[in-house]
């Protein structure tokens, strides 16, 4: 299904009438987006950027567990189509995936959730001198 969405959102049609609605949402200010491109291009100006990597193999392993309930697949099967994605998504001509200048990369292999967000928390502190709010 990834790979499906990644095709989709690359049309520059389907990129222009979801960046109208995005920026519309995000407006207002107070609102937390995620996606390849958020940084870049969809919202250049963002207070905060955060950029979430991790190893392939620990991303697939994750992605292979979600898919578990709804639709068994090989866990190799899962990897080739994440690594065919990120290679398709990195080389694409609009908005290729890559970290915006001003980000913060967070390497989420070691790591669980919880951790990632906490850390993500504790920067936005920092930065703004008093804790975020969920």
């Amino acid at each position: 299904m990834s790979m499906r969405a990644s095709a989709v959102s690359a049309r520059p049609v389907v990129r222009r009438a979801l960046l109208d609605i995005q920026r519309k949402l995000g407006a207002e200010k107070g609102a937390v987006f995620e996606g390849r491109d958020m940084g870049t291009v969809v919202f250049p100006a963002a207070d905060v950027k955060f950029f979430l990597t991790a190893d392939l193999k620990a991303r697939a392993l994750r992605r292979y567990r979600e898919l578990a309930a709804i639709s068994p697949q090989d866990l190799a099967d899962v990897e080739a189509d994440m690594e065919t994605r990120d290679r398709n998504d990195a080389t694409r001509a609009a908005a290729p995936l890559k970290p915006a200048e001003d980000a913060v990369i967070i390497d989420s292999t070691r790591q669980p959730a919880k951790d990632v967000v906490a850390a993500m928390m504790a920067h936005i502190a920092d930065r703004f001198g008093h804790p975020a709010i969920l």
